[in-house]
Formats: structure tokens, sequence, C-alpha cells
């Protein structure tokens, strides 16, 4: 029987499983809002759906697994909002279900570790937001959800090169900032092992194994380039957005055990430095 996952938010993670999942001859389904992104998704080999719009209910009946990638907006999850019904109805039907949180539901906590057991305590709208989306799956009977709550996202198109070429890359220093990361090839790589080794209600965090504070990475991107290393700016006074200044709200660093001991998961870039060298080769390769 072939596989079917349906990806609702078919996005930069959901994009890197189904480069995993197509050769094994899974069919994959993924939503978009915009018809402009559909012709992409058709020459990686996705059937596009136009999304608040489009009739779920046949790929809902064809979908195996799905993956929820699509961030909770001001009237919660987007997809509970509209199709919790039909999903519940269909619970027992998929063999898996992943839901793509943030590692920002465990809040700050000053640079300290966190695991999986870990308390959740956003203080952020974004996070708090992710909680309660978090909450509302778990809430369906029987379906078969796993979590993943990711850390910072990079990968080929989403990394610091571009600023530090462009000269707008800065330092941003605030004493004791620490974030973590994980490249996309990482996430597809956790994924399709949870979806190899289901375990119903099981919580990941996907991260690698080096938190490290953001001015650190931005130098080693301009080391890479043989560049200036982007001047240091004092977080205080720095001219940010409220987006990116909320980021700095919170530090932490998060443990990945569960990922490498439950998944068997040997990642492939355990470190921002591996990453970043693999991203330039690949830029230079192109």
């Amino acid at each position: 029987m072939t596989k079917t996952l349906l990806s609702f938010g078919h996005g930069f993670s959901a994009r890197a499983l189904s480069r995993l999942l197509l050769p094994q001859d899974w069919r994959v389904i993924g939503t978009t809002r915009s018809e402009d992104k559909a012709p992409r998704l058709m020459n990686e080999g996705v059937e596009p759906r136009i999304w608040p719009g489009a009739d779920m209910d046949p790929a809902l009946n064809a979908a195996t697994h799905v993956l929820i990638s699509a961030a909770p907006g001001e009237d919660g999850d987007p997809v509970l909002a509209e199709l919790r019904d039909e999903i519940a109805a269909r619970a027992r039907q998929f063999e898996w279900v992943g839901y793509l949180s943030t590692t920002g539901v465990y809040g700050d906590h000053g640079g300290d570790w966190v695991d999986e057991t870990t308390p959740l305590t956003a203080a952020t709208k974004r996070g708090i937001a992710r909680v309660e989306a978090e909450a509302a799956w778990a809430a369906i009977p029987d379906l078969p959800l796993h979590i993943f709550r990711l850390a910072g996202i990079y990968g080929p198109g989403r990394g610091p090169f571009s600023k530090v070429r462009k000269g707008t890359a800065r330092r941003i220093i605030k004493e004791g900032q620490v974030f973590s990361r994980i490249h996309v090839a990482d996430i597809a790589r956790v994924l399709a092992a949870s979806i190899a080794r289901p375990d119903p209600g099981a919580v990941y965090n996907v991260c690698d194994d080096d938190p490290a504070p953001p001015e650190d990475v931005i130098a080693y991107a301009a080391e890479l380039l043989n560049m200036p290393i982007p001047p240091a700016v004092d977080f205080e006074t720095a001219d940010m957005s409220p987006m990116a200044r909320s980021f700095y709200a919170e530090s932490k660093k998060v443990r990945n055990d569960r990922i490498k001991d439950e998944l068997g998961v040997d990642l492939l870039y355990p470190n921002y430095k591996t990453g970043l060298r693999a991203l330039l080769a690949q830029e230079i390769g192109a």
C-alpha cells in the first residue's frame, strides 16, 4: 500500500522531509496558501493543494501520515480551526501525525539546560500560542500524535552568509544569551526516523549538540567568507524590530538526547560550524 503524507503548510522543513520520502515511492500532498508556490511544489513531486480554499476531504481520506507545519495565528491553530472534526473522525486511520512546534514553549531559563520534561513556561505571545496548539492537538482522542520542538532553523538559503556579504550583519551582544539551532536536513532525518518508529504521545526536542551565542555564529560565517567580522552592537541600544528583540527575551540550552536514544538519529550537522561549512561548500558547488 502506498504511503501518503498530507502536509499542512508545506514549507522549508516539510519540503526537506518530502525529499527523503518521495524516492521511497511515497505520495506527498502539500498545502500552500499561495497559487504562485504550487508550480514549485509540483516540480518537486508534491501534489499541491491551495488551502484554505480546497476541499480537503479527498486528501484526508488518502492520508496515512499527517504533518502540521502551519503556525498558530490569532484564532489558534489554523488546521484545527477549519478541520478539527474531520481529522478527529479519521484519527484511527492515520499511522503517524507530526506537529512541528518550537523550543519557545519552554520560555526563558537564563541560559540553563532544558529537556522534554521541563515545564512549559512560555512568556511570549508566540510561545504561549504554541503551548496552546500543542495541547489542542494532544486533546484529540486516538490521534497518533508526535510533537517536535524545533530550535532555530537554518539551511540552504537560510543562513548568515547573505547578510555578511551585504555588510548588514551585526553581532548583537547580550551577556549570557545562547540559542540552540538545527539544520533543516537533520529535521527531515528526525521526522523520517519517527515515521519509521512511531511512538504516539512522544515529544522530541530537535536541535544540534552545540547551543551557542548568536554573535559567535555570525563571526564564524564571516571567517569562512574571509570577510571582516561584523561590528558588535549592544543589545540594549540595538535598533531591532519587536519580533527580533523578542527572540532575545529567552535564553536556554536545549538537550537532544531523546532523538538519539529513542530514534537512533546521528546528526549530519552536530554543531553550527559543521553546518555552516557544508552550506558554504554547497553554495560554491552549486
